[in-house]
């Protein structure tokens, strides 16, 4: 907490905005140099498998303990949170593999990147009518929310995997 008066947070995300689109233009008139160095990329890598990474405790701590199948009424929430945010991190990375493209090439990350984007794809196909959390052991119902929960795991395990080679 400090002390006095602080920014109200409309006031700071406004100032943030114009930021960013001041940035953006000097970017677009070649002004601003993204710097596509190995350490960018580790803490790149960094954000996006943390980010993963708490998105795979949401959804793991609803299938383990609320798994009333299609009568969980929250499960859906947590499907469409985890797939907009693969969604969106897709965009992400396919734009990151342009931007790091020597770093990617120079240390070998071409076949786990490309495995990466893969299975970011695989999980994007999943689109059921009706989210199920079912029993991980059940038959009747399925479970989407462990489904989801695997590939998010499988990225972020890619994803960690890179930036473990790039801090060799």
């Amino acid at each position: 907490n400090l002390f006095g008066p602080q920014t109200p947070t409309p006031s700071f995300y406004r100032s943030a905005m114009r930021d960013l689109r001041k940035f953006n233009v000097s970017l677009g008139k070649c002004e601003a140099i993204f710097d596509g160095r190995s350490d960018n990329m580790v803490e790149f890598l960094d954000r996006v498998a943390n980010d993963l990474g708490n998105t795979s405790a949401i959804i793991r701590e609803r299938s383990e303990f609320h798994n009333g199948g299609w009568f969980d009424t929250r499960a859906d929430d947590r499907f469409w949170f985890a797939f907009g945010q693969l969604y969106g991190y897709y965009g992400i990375l396919s734009a990151a593999g342009a931007d790091f493209e020597n770093v990617v090439t120079q240390r070998g990350l071409a076949p786990i990147y490309t495995e990466t984007m893969k299975q970011l794809r695989a999980a994007l196909r999943i689109q059921p009518l009706i989210i199920s959390n079912g029993r991980e052991d059940g038959w009747i119902m399925p479970t989407h929310l462990a489904t989801m929960g695997f590939y998010i795991l499988r990225v972020r395990s890619n994803l960690v995997e890179m930036r473990d080679i790039l801090a060799r």
